[in-house]
């Protein structure tokens, strides 16, 4: 699988590089995390279950000390590993069997929001890491999902001014996430959700026909 994707990613104009494990050795977590980031990545895919190491354990071990952008790849599709692969700093999550050109514009998009990430965003008491997934106060920290992110940078983007529910779909399309109107509305009630647990219960107002205002 490791050659596969080298030759997928080799095509697709991106340099790979492969770490190879010794099926009769177990590396320290540390010690892997410093072969994988003596190798300088701009992105990191790791599979789950590697040879006598837990994928997520190496995640969450990569993640105090780098920040690289790190995509996990499985043949799992138990929600708990999605879940546990989010928390421990993941910035996406593929099962296998994936489709190549799926992959690739997840590689693309994790690859542009890296780019284009200036830091974290001050709103209010909050910091939202749209990099990450996290929007924390002083005190709590929670974990957003791929569209949760999207629908709040569009709307901290045009803070104060009326968002079309037209516009932020056109945004989540944009990002290869398609997504219908009934499933806008659980999205933007999950995101109002998660802003008031962090005592933010006002920040999304309706517009009646119109959209969405960020106060």
């Amino acid at each position: 699988m490791r050659q596969g994707l080298a030759e997928l990613l080799q095509s697709s104009g991106y340099e790979p590089i492969s770490l190879e494990l010794e099926t009769n050795l177990t590396p320290s977590l540390e010690s892997l995390t410093e072969q994988i980031l003596q190798k300088q990545p701009h992105l990191i895919l790791l599979d789950i279950n590697l040879p006598g190491i837990n994928g997520e354990m190496l995640l969450k071990t990569l993640r105090t000390k780098s920040n690289t952008p790190v995509i996990m790849v499985t043949s799992s599709s138990v929600e708990m590993d999605e879940v546990l692969s989010m928390s421990y700093g993941a910035d996406d999550y593929v099962t296998k069997p994936y489709n190549p050109q799926v992959l690739l514009l997840r590689i693309a998009a994790v690859l542009k929001r890296a780019e284009g990430s200036s830091g974290p965003i001050k709103y209010r008491d909050l910091e939202i890491d749209l990099a990450r997934g996290v929007m924390k106060n002083p005190t709590k920290r929670i974990l957003l999902t791929k569209n949760e992110m999207i629908i709040i940078g569009h709307l901290l983007k045009h803070q104060g001014e009326i968002v079309t529910r037209d516009a932020l779909m056109t945004d989540l399309w944009n990002n290869h996430e398609y997504i219908n109107d009934n499933a806008l509305t659980v999205n933007i009630s999950r995101v109002r959700a998660k802003m008031a647990t962090l005592g933010n219960h006002d920040a999304i107002e309706t517009r009646k026909g119109l959209g969405y205002v960020l106060l």
